[in-house]
């Protein structure tokens, strides 16, 4: 029998940044209380003070590294906001529009598929298993569940077979490495194990390729450039060098030709196709297949109930929620019948409190600050490391607790195919109630760590067969001959107004993410960026309310070996945490910090 104690996560890898989880059980095995703690410091709303407002978008973009172009985004839509609130007919072109949203989608699908394959799918794949797979079974296994699919012959699984068994005779598994092999709670057969394993090589390959979206409207990948007004992505205009014979708006060459051309516009239209071929023929099966053998996982890591959407994907402009594909609202307990408005502008609306986290507030630490009045004072007063456990009573993180009119929420992709659900999309609707007839789950299974997990394969799949439509839109405008991309009447800071406050919202992969920005004399006056894992793997707040992560390992987690906590790493890592966008290490003189050797 198990005693109770403190088990320890630091750090919980397959994840950007460094997390640490402690949870207290009973002694069943079974977490009585649990606690989210990121352990590095931010520092990028500091560095943002006083410089261009034009330029916050490429220091604000490096945040994160994973996510790549959502911190960009929300930062040129911050300022693109407050010259909206100053100037009422202040706006972006419509291809400029479209430019995004491609790119958003995009980021969207890369992001997901990677979350599964080489972040998530380990905690429920058998790696070393698949040594014991038949490759003839595992076809079979492949065909039967995606005939379409090429890369499913006997042959094929043999090799990926013996991939795996060099690297287990070499003593050292690589890229599998670090895993819980052998742990009880796996439960997929060989073959399905063998079949995931080349599933997860085959997504390494896939997302090369699929990244050159970025690279055509951006200009590179990871960080894409962006510009505040539109899109930095001219259309090429000129005739081919030489005299050649190009005609119309889409051609190639010319010494003013651009990414965004026809032959450009043509590869981003194959990415498309083949995000959509890899969607529907590799992840929704895996994950369809997979989730068959965990359905025990539906009745776990519910958490908060709770869910907030800040909405994403206009069909006209970030000033028309109407019009967006992903809504914007907020759940309460789980009822879909409702979806309650956000207000952007009340003061106790949107709050960060920093109760329990390594922050201090200049009137005091127990009051909740809109992010427009935002503060960014660093106050550790935790452990010297190494220690052995938090003090959980006091401050324990540097992630800060924001809060919805005083509630936790939790965001990300069950958030928004709830909101999307619960508005009557009619695709996302078809998918969810498939899905759970498929796998034999009643509702209540959507809100779990199965639930969680079914929610991004299934949002990859709408946002991917999303993208088609508004690649044919941008097509159609430049056909038209519409080429404008950038609103260059209020480029220049000279023609804004003296005093602005805008934000800037969109929905990353991981979530509802926000970036609010105050401007003065055409400097920034004060940055908060409010990002998805600080709403989900926040502290507790003034009143105990946990966080997301914390509420859903809280809820019906018996951990069977307490020194290999699968069952944490499960839940945890269906939210796909990024506590490098949650918080950030870096010098506010530009200063190196760290120097790593590679020998």
């Amino acid at each position: 029998m198990s005693t109770a104690q403190r088990v320890v996560v630091d750090p919980i890898t397959r994840i950007e940044g460094h997390l640490r989880i402690e949870a207290a059980t009973d002694e069943a095995g079974r977490i009585t209380q649990a606690y989210s703690a990121g352990t590095m410091v931010r520092g990028i709303e500091i560095i943002l003070r006083g410089r261009d407002p034009r330029d916050a978008w490429a220091f604000a973009q490096r945040i994160c590294g994973v996510c790549t172009l959502v911190h960009g985004m929300a930062s040129v839509r911050s300022v693109e906001d407050a010259l909206r609130r100053a100037i009422p007919d202040y706006g972006i072109p419509a291809n400029a529009q479209l430019i995004r949203n491609l790119m958003i989608a995009a980021q969207f699908v890369h992001d997901h598929v990677m979350h599964f394959y080489h972040l998530h799918a380990l905690d429920w794949v058998d790696v070393v298993a698949a040594l014991k797979a038949d490759p003839k079974a595992t076809s079979a296994l492949a065909q039967s569940i995606s005939p379409r699919w090429p890369k499913s012959s006997p042959g094929y699984f043999a090799d990926v077979q013996t991939r795996v068994k060099n690297f287990v005779e070499q003593g050292q598994l690589g890229i599998f490495a670090n895993g819980y092999w052998g742990h009880p709670a796996y439960k997929l057969p060989p073959e399905a194990n063998l079949m995931a394993v080349a599933h997860y090589l085959e997504a390494l390959a896939w997302q090369r390729d699929v990244v050159k979206l970025h690279a055509i409207f951006g200009g590179k990948n990871p960080h894409p450039n962006f510009v505040v007004g539109g899109s930095p992505a001219a259309i090429s205009v000129h005739a081919p060098a030489g005299g050649g014979h190009g005609k119309g708006p889409m051609h190639r060459g010319g010494q003013d030709a651009t990414s965004v051309n026809m032959l450009g516009l043509q590869t981003v239209q194959n990415v498309i196709q083949s995000m959509r071929d890899f969607v529907d023929q590799v992840y929704v099966p895996d994950t369809l297949a997979i989730a068959s053998f965990y359905k025990d996982w539906g009745g776990q890591g519910e958490g908060l109930g709770n869910f907030l959407s800040f909405g994403d994907l206009p069909d006209k402009d970030m000033w028309t929620p109407d019009s967006f594909l992903i809504p914007r609202g907020v759940i309460l307990n789980r009822d879909l019948a409702t979806v309650h408005p956000i207000d952007l502008d009340k003061d106790d609306e949107i709050q960060e409190f920093v109760s329990h986290s390594w922050y201090k507030y200049g009137e005091g630490d127990g009051k909740g600050l809109h992010p427009w009045k935002g503060e960014t004072e660093f106050n550790f007063t935790g452990p010297k490391p190494p220690y052995e456990q938090l003090d959980v009573e006091n401050k324990y993180s540097w992630l800060k607790s924001p809060r919805w009119n005083g509630k936790a929420v939790e965001v990300g992709p069950l958030a928004r195919v709830l909101l999307m659900y619960a508005k009557g999309h009619a695709q996302t609707k078809e998918l969810v109630d498939y899905t759970l007839k498929t796998l034999d789950v009643p509702v209540t299974a959507l809100y779990s760590t199965l639930g969680r997990t079914a929610a991004r394969t299934l949002e990859t799949k709408i946002l991917a067969d999303a993208m088609q439509g508004m690649y044919d839109k941008l097509m159609a405008n430049l056909k038209a001959g519409d080429l404008r991309t950038f609103n260059e009447k209020y480029w220049d800071p000279s023609s804004w107004p003296k005093s602005m406050h805008g934000v800037g919202l969109m929905e990353a992969p991981r979530g509802g993410l926000s970036h609010w920005i105050v401007i003065e004399d055409g400097r920034i006056a004060n940055y908060q960026a409010v990002v998805p894992s600080t709403w989900n793997a926040g502290p507790r707040d003034p009143q105990g309310q946990p966080g997301a992560y914390e509420a859903a390992l809280q809820h019906n987690h018996v951990l069977h070996d307490p020194k290999q906590p699968i069952e944490i790493l499960r839940t945890i890592h269906s939210f796909d945490p990024c506590i490098a966008c949650a918080v950030h290490v870096t010098d506010p003189d530009g200063e190196e910090l760290v120097k790593v050797k590679v020998r």
